[in-house]
């Protein structure tokens, strides 16, 4: 398996910038509980994903914003690799339940499915699926895959 470090680093930033967000501080007040001195600018890169942080650093930004550091790093995982060919299972039913406004398509897709005679509750997608799937909702794929996870009808195998 390969990684896309560019990938990767981007998505480790959203995650920070998340993280940080739902504390409800501002980057200035995130740097007033580290406990060494980094600059905006430097926090600002790292959660642009641009600049590449140390696992001492991204130890210390997780336990600042009371976080496991191994809790962020799955979520990460998470999304970096979820989307590989063959490792994202959907329960068809639960999609065809929700009610989500931006899911209207692929709500839509699933119940055209599940009609198949003999269809499958569970499909698998790829990378290639997921994309298309995220374009027909006007989302990014791993904003797709959040919602999908919010089902519950996602799995990684």
């Amino acid at each position: 398996m390969r990684i896309d470090n560019d990938l990767y680093q981007r998505i480790l930033g959203e995650e920070l910038r998340k993280l940080r967000r739902r504390r409800g501080w501002t980057r200035k007040e995130l740097n007033q509980h580290l406990q060494s001195d980094i600059s905006l600018q430097t926090l600002a890169t790292y959660e642009l994903g641009t600049r590449q942080c140390s696992v001492v650093r991204l130890v210390e930004l997780c336990l600042a914003m009371d976080e496991l550091p191994q809790d962020l790093l799955a979520r990460v995982h998470r999304r970096v690799f979820t989307d590989e060919p063959g490792k994202v299972r959907l329960d068809l039913t639960r999609i065809v339940a929700d009610e989500r406004p931006e899911l209207l398509p692929l709500r839509r897709w699933a119940e055209g499915r599940l009609r198949q005679p003999g269809a499958p509750r569970e499909v698998r997608l790829d990378r290639a699926a997921m994309s298309w799937m995220a374009q027909l909702c006007n989302l990014t794929a791993p904003e797709l895959l959040d919602r999908l996870r919010a089902v519950s009808g996602v799995e990684d195998d």
